[in-house]
């Protein structure tokens, strides 16, 4: 797994100022179109009331002071913080405020792309890189709703069952490659080939469109009824 700063490096060689404040990641990178702002996270934060309402800040002033400019989510995060400060304080309403932040720069035409480098976990990654146009995975992160021994205890299913379920049903199974057959990942990019930073300026260039990711899924052969579902419940109602 690449640090971000050196990921910076690679996906923006015309030149960045992207720093990193704690677990807080945020700056401005320029692309072969122009210049992308970039907000996310490091260390496999756990995303508190804290760092939700400063990456919310972050995405207010893009939004306030460069319209228009794509942001790209810079995604390692282990999920929401299991805190009893951050659990009393309403975890779950700050990371709905940091949806909603990224929805409002969507509606004032943002373009938003997220990159997962490290680790995408639960809540997490539902406010920080799922909410975004498009989701990008770097080959070696690691993606999962629920590690499979704690699904098994949750669950009651035996871990053994849980893992032969894998192999044939990407819904069960953790990892980016699963999550690209399900659609929620659009593409797996690999550090060693050394183009990240054209497949930035192909993402980049690709229209923001509707939510293909269940067309996807379909495609794919990770979820073969969800757009079908999707499409008579649309025309139904």
């Amino acid at each position: 797994m690449p640090d971000v700063i050196s990921l910076c490096d690679q996906l923006f060689p015309q030149g960045h100022d992207v720093a990193l404040h704690g677990e807080l990641v945020r700056g401005t990178g320029l692309s072969g179109d122009g210049p992308v702002a970039v907000v996310g996270t490091a260390g496999h934060a756990a995303i508190g009331v804290d760092l939700a309402f400063a990456l919310a800040a972050e995405v207010l002033n893009v939004v306030a002071h460069y319209p228009g400019r794509p942001i790209l989510m810079l995604v390692d995060t282990q999920g929401q913080k299991l805190a009893r400060r951050d659990e009393l304080l309403g975890n779950g309403g700050y990371l709905a405020h940091l949806a909603k932040c990224f929805q409002l720069a969507r509606v004032q035409g943002h373009r938003l792309l997220s990159l997962v480098y490290g680790e995408a976990v639960s809540g997490g990654f539902l406010s920080l890189g799922m909410i975004a146009d498009r989701t990008y995975a770097m080959k070696t992160a690691q993606i999962r709703v629920m590690a499979l021994p704690a699904m098994s205890r949750i669950t009651q299913i035996p871990l053994e069952d849980l893992e032969r379920l894998c192999q044939t049903s990407a819904i069960f199974g953790p990892g980016v490659e699963n999550y690209a057959r399900l659609g929620a990942v659009d593409a797996v990019w690999d550090s060693a080939d050394g183009e990240l930073a054209s497949q930035l300026k192909r993402a980049l260039a690709q229209p923001a469109g509707p939510d293909a990711r269940a067309r996807q899924g379909m495609e794919r052969g990770g979820r073969t009824h969800a757009d079908r579902v999707i499409a008579a419940v649309m025309a139904d109602g």
